[in-house]
C-alpha cells in the first residue's frame, strides 16, 4: 500500500510518450518543407494571393516554401518553366494544350476565372457592338490574343461584319491601352481586368465583359483561362509540395473571398494610393473570378471556348490544335 502514490505519476507515462511523439513528428514535418518555385511576374496580380498565402502562414502549415522568381511577361514565364527554371507558373490552358499536343507533360489547375471586358468613353456614343464601327479601338495583346478573338466573334454574330475590318484597331500592351484610352486617342478600350478597374475609377464605363460575350456565343459557364501550370513529371517527383501548393493556394482564396482585414493588408501591393475609389474595383473584381475548387473532369466549358477560338481565330491562337488536347487539366488533383 505505501509504494500507492507512485501509481499515479506511473500511469502517465503513456500519455507523456504519446505527448512526446507527437512532438517529434511535428518538429519532422515542420523541417521537411519542400522548395517550390514560382515564376511570376513583377507587377501580376498574382502576388496578392502569394502575399496572402504567406501572411496566413499557408505556406508553412501546407510544409511548402516558396521562392518567388520574377519573369518578364508570359511568354518568358513559359520558356522558365520549360527549360526547369521554375516549377510553376501561371499560363492559360490553350499554352498548356498546345504544348501537350507538341509532346510536353505539362498540365494546369485552375487558378483564376478574371478576365477583362470591353470599356467605352462615355462621350464616345458606343452603346452596343455594332457601334464599334468606324471607331478608334485600343486592344490589350495582339490580333491573336483570345479576348480579342472573343469580342471579335461576338461583333460578327452581332453584326455579320468583321470587327478588324471595321474599327481603327490599335495594339498594345495593358498600361499603354489604358494611357491611349485616358488621353482620348482611343473611343474604346479591351483591356486586362485589373486595368479596367483603373479605367473604371477615371470615369470610363464598361460595355460588355469577356463573360457576357462568352454568354452572346453560347457558353454559359466562364472557363478558368488561367491555371498554376507545372510538368506531371515534376508532380509526380514531389507529390508533396504540389498538393501542399494546391492546398495552400485554394485555402487563401476561400479567405480572400470572405475576409476584408486580409484585403487591406494588400494595398501596398495592389498601388491604390490617393485613390480610394480604386480599391473596391479592383478587391470587388478579383473575388469575382476566384476558382473555388477543381473538377479535373469538367472540361466542357474550355472545349467550348476552345472551339470558338479554332473556329475565329484559326490556327494561329490554338497552334493547330483540333480540339482540347487530353490532359490539358491535371487530374492528379481535385478538391
Amino acid at each position: 500500500m505505501r509504494f500507492r502514490p507512485f501509481a499515479r505519476p506511473f500511469a502517465r507515462w503513456p500519455a507523456l510518450v504519446l505527448a512526446l511523439a507527437a512532438l517529434v513528428t511535428f518538429a519532422g514535418l515542420a523541417g521537411a518543407a519542400e522548395t517550390v518555385r514560382l515564376g511570376v511576374q513583377a507587377t501580376g496580380t498574382v502576388r496578392w494571393e502569394l502575399s496572402a498565402m504567406q501572411a496566413l502562414g499557408l505556406d508553412a502549415a501546407n510544409a511548402i516554401n516558396l521562392e518567388i522568381r520574377e519573369v518578364a511577361d508570359a511568354r518568358a514565364g513559359q520558356l522558365a518553366l520549360q527549360t526547369g527554371t521554375v516549377d510553376i507558373i501561371l499560363s492559360d490552358f490553350v499554352f498548356v494544350s498546345v504544348a501537350r499536343a507538341k509532346g510536353s507533360d505539362l498540365t494546369l489547375v485552375p487558378h483564376s476565372l478574371a478576365v477583362g471586358g470591353l470599356l467605352v468613353d462615355p462621350q464616345a456614343g458606343i452603346a452596343g457592338l455594332a457601334d464599334l464601327k468606324g471607331k478608334r479601338l485600343a486592344v490589350s495583346g495582339s490580333p491573336v490574343d483570345k479576348s480579342f478573338v472573343i469580342l471579335s466573334a461576338a461583333y460578327r454574330k452581332e453584326t455579320g461584319g468583321t470587327l478588324a475590318d471595321d474599327a481603327v484597331l490599335r495594339f498594345g500592351a495593358p498600361p499603354l491601352i489604358n494611357e491611349l484610352f485616358e488621353k482620348g486617342e482611343a473611343d474604346a478600350a479591351l483591356n486586362l481586368w485589373n486595368w479596367n478597374a483603373r479605367a473604371i475609377a477615371g470615369g470610363k464605363i464598361e460595355l460588355v465583359s469577356i463573360p457576357d460575350l462568352l454568354q452572346s456565343l453560347g457558353i454559359t459557364e466562364t472557363p478558368p483561362l488561367l491555371g498554376w501550370s507545372f510538368s506531371e513529371a515534376w508532380a509526380k517527383a514531389h507529390p508533396a509540395a504540389i498538393k501542399g501548393f494546391l492546398d495552400a493556394s485554394f485555402a487563401t482564396k476561400q479567405r480572400l473571398q470572405r475576409d476584408g482585414a486580409l484585403w487591406d493588408t494588400l494595398k501596398p501591393l495592389m498601388q491604390v494610393d490617393g485613390q480610394p475609389a480604386l480599391f473596391p474595383l479592383l478587391r470587388d473584381a478579383y473575388r469575382a473570378g476566384i476558382v473555388a475548387s477543381h473538377d479535373p473532369a469538367a472540361t466542357g466549358p474550355a472545349e467550348d471556348l476552345l472551339g470558338i477560338l479554332l473556329a475565329t481565330g484559326g490556327l494561329d491562337i490554338a497552334g493547330g490544335l483540333s480540339s482540347l488536347y487530353p490532359g490539358t487539366f491535371w487530374a492528379g488533383y481535385s478538391n
